[in-house]
């Protein structure tokens, strides 16, 4: 069996200790890929980014899975992965991926490549004038803040003119600042999976009961969606807008502007969940996928990484 690492963290590692209300979504991912692997002639091997390097010894790939804290740690976590690569080891996606996607200011790439995209202010911090000043800008009574660097909706805020946040108060980091889209709590927010770059399924997300952000850490649940070919050809456009082409997967999520249009909201190439009670088929489609990527590779050039998983019974 080939050693496959699927890199998690503290928080959402089986154990003993407490974990993240969304751990949840490591164990049904990884139970979805195990069988599908273990056809494949892929043992899936759990195991934290920080563990040391003689840790990964015998993997011959490593999916970035779970790693939901890597954004309050991004030096260290690309340190890791290209400790890793440099080890022979295949990271997917690639270190320069991570570096490229791990800044939400890559939209402006998106935009500029044809991308449809949320209009966005791009600031280094924001305090109360910010925020009322970005509602004039944008001509709306409710932004939403995030992180640049951010994930899973953590540390993000949203106001309103009748909820301005209080005097003092600054989001003490590089931040983006949108128009809330009532259409999130509406409609939903939409998903793209894409395996290898080709569709593998649509999840509809949708927020619970007087929230508005979509991911179950704060309520939200997801639904099966299969998109219209309209739809799909604005993810595909998002995919195609992006400036690698040998991603082994991505997430898009996107949400209908008032214009009618979706836009793209994140395109997540580092740690998504990829939501396999929606698709079915997405362990096999990985296990293909990345059987394939070692056999080329194994070809090219064998690493010694991938010498010695092959080697393993």
């Amino acid at each position: 069996m080939i050693r496959i690492g699927f890199l998690a963290c503290a928080d959402t590692l089986p154990g003993d200790g407490p974990r993240r209300g969304d751990a949840f979504e490591h164990d049904l991912e990884v139970a979805a890929l195990r069988p599908a692997f273990e056809t494949a002639g892929l043992e899936l091997h759990e195991i934290d980014w920080r563990a040391p390097l003689e840790d990964f010894d015998g993997i011959a790939l490593i999916l970035l899975g779970t790693a939901w804290d890597y954004q309050d740690h991004p030096d260290a976590f690309l340190a890791k992965l290209e400790a890793l690569a440099a080890r022979g080891i295949q990271v997917c996606n690639p270190p320069e991926v991570v570096r490229w996607n791990v800044d939400k200011r890559y939209l402006k790439e998106l935009e500029k490549s044809g991308a449809t995209s949320v209009p966005t202010l791009w600031r280094t911090d924001i305090d109360r004038a910010g925020i009322e000043a970005a509602m004039e800008h944008f001509d709306t009574d409710r932004v939403v803040v995030k992180r640049q660097v951010g994930a899973g909706g953590l540390g993000q805020y949203s106001f309103s003119r009748d909820n301005l946040p209080d005097e003092g108060w600054s989001m003490g980091r590089a931040c983006m600042v949108q128009p809330f889209l009532p259409s999130i709590v509406e409609e939903g927010e939409y998903t793209f999976v894409f395996v290898d770059g080709a569709f593998s399924h649509g999840v509809l997300k949708r927020a619970g009961e007087g929230e508005y952000r979509i991911q179950s850490l704060y309520g939200g649940y997801e639904c099966d969606y299969a998109p219209d070919p309209q739809d799909l050809a604005k993810a595909e456009a998002v995919v195609a807008a992006l400036p690698f082409t040998d991603l082994l997967y991505c997430r898009i999520d996107m949400a209908r502007l008032p214009s009618g249009d979706l836009a793209v909201m994140e395109a997540e190439a580092i740690e998504p969940y990829l939501y396999p009670q929606q698709g079915l088929g997405l362990g096999q489609r990985l296990a293909q996928a990345i059987a394939a990527r070692l056999a080329d590779r194994a070809v090219a050039a064998p690493s010694p990484s991938t010498r010695a998983a092959l080697r393993q019974p």
